[in-house]
């Protein structure tokens, strides 16, 4: 008899944005004639850059001939990639990699959530919150989150670190020592960032205390001030103890595409029970040839493109029209009185509901009376409750339509 993975069993019964989904379907079929703007989900809407869409039709060329047919591609990525992603994500920032140490995926998605595979499963998590809920039921899958606290929210084994207005969303260092912590920044859900003497607090931590960190930095390229850090590897000693994801579904909207990238330091190890050290490069290399078979040719091409002049261009006309849609977000919203925070360094506006209003309440309310889709903010952690997140990922008419509308709702 086949048995489950029961701890599959203690996931809520679903994911945050499949109960939106059924939320908006459920408004949908009682209003067929109302026009819903969707400002929730984090899904880009300008189209492919022309650098990239021109690479995969060569790329798809090439493979219908036999002198440049590529069947299998290695598990970690071509070296074209690679070394372009070394060259321009990394060199001008005086941070230097060999080719082995970086890993091209399928979106920072999938390596965020399994790269648990190669840590044991009683390790302590340490988590901002509010997060990302991947963070959260990927450790939760394989046991590591410990039970559902019901009253809190919380997972038993897992060390939460509250970001709210109080603390300028700024989580506080642990007074604990704590395995894994997962950092996001700019942060999603909240939009707000660190600077680099901020951060170094992180790497000093992780250094006294043999702390692992995962640093999601998916949406470096949307900062804008000069002392965000757009890598933790910006800040001395973090390949002695961190892994960074990127992405390039939010920076070309490849989210239907799907690409991205880890790097694991050759520097960076781990401890087995023995208390030999363990390099964390080796096994995620060999968790990837068993369990990955690469990103696609066509793919990685287009990835490519993003680093030729023509590509960053377009790239950066892209985000200065999303950030553009958050400006005017943003403006909107604080006219009605609304508190906002985020929508500077990052596309994701956090809004505090007015009159301490819960999370789904308000949700529903907009929806029902603004027709305007947002996220719950507890749907992020228990300290999301209290707030809601925009994107300005939407169209600019749609934007713009958006604030009208609910300004005269509130």
């Amino acid at each position: 008899m086949a048995l489950v993975n029961e701890h599959f069993l203690k996931l809520p019964g679903s994911y945050l944005f499949s109960d939106i989904a059924k939320k908006v379907n459920t408004f949908r079929i009682t209003h067929p004639k109302q026009n819903i703007i969707r400002l929730g989900i984090g899904d880009v809407t300008q189209p492919l850059p022309k650098a990239c869409t021109e690479a995969m039709h060569k790329a798809v060329d090439e493979l219908t001939r036999k002198d440049s047919f590529r069947g299998y591609g290695p598990e970690q990525g071509y070296d074209f990639l690679i070394e372009a992603i070394i060259k321009n994500d990394y060199a001008p920032r005086g941070i230097h990699f060999s080719p082995t140490e970086i890993f091209v995926n399928d979106g920072a998605k999938s390596d965020t959530g399994n790269i648990g595979d190669i840590l044991r499963h009683d390790n302590s998590v340490g988590v901002t919150d509010p997060i990302y809920p991947v963070y959260i039921d990927s450790n939760v899958m394989c046991g590591r989150a410990g039970m559902l606290e019901e009253e809190t929210g919380k997972w038993s084994n897992v060390t939460y670190m509250p970001c709210t207005s109080e603390n300028n969303f700024i989580p506080e260092i642990p007074t604990k020592r704590i395995d894994i912590v997962y950092l996001c920044y700019p942060n999603n859900p909240t939009g707000t960032t660190l600077t680099k003497p901020e951060l170094k607090k992180w790497v000093d931590y992780a250094l006294a205390n043999d702390t692992l960190i995962l640093f999601d930095a998916a949406y470096e390229a949307y900062i804008q001030d000069a002392d965000v850090p757009h890598s933790i590897y910006e800040i001395k000693g973090a390949k002695k103890c961190a892994i960074e994801f990127r992405s390039f579904s939010k920076t070309a909207g490849f989210t239907g595409v799907r690409c991205g990238y880890t790097v694991v330091p050759k520097e960076l190890t781990a401890a087995t029970l023995a208390g030999d050290r363990i390099p964390l490069n080796k096994l995620w290399n060999r968790r990837q040839c068993t369990k990955f078979n690469g990103t696609s040719y066509i793919t990685q091409r287009a990835a490519e493109a993003t680093y030729t002049p023509e590509g960053k261009e377009q790239i950066k006309e892209t985000i200065n029209y999303y950030m553009t849609n958050a400006r005017i977000m943003k403006e909107g919203l604080e006219a009605t009185g609304l508190k906002v925070y985020g929508g500077v360094n990052a596309p994701y506006l956090w809004v505090k509901t007015p009159n301490n209003t819960p999370s789904w309440r308000f949700f529903e309310q907009m929806l029902y009376e603004a027709n305007v889709v947002g996220t719950p903010g507890v749907g992020f952690g228990p300290s999301g409750e209290g707030y809601i997140r925009l994107t300005a990922f939407g169209e600019r008419n749609d934007c713009i339509e958006a604030m009208r509308r609910i300004k005269s709702w509130l």
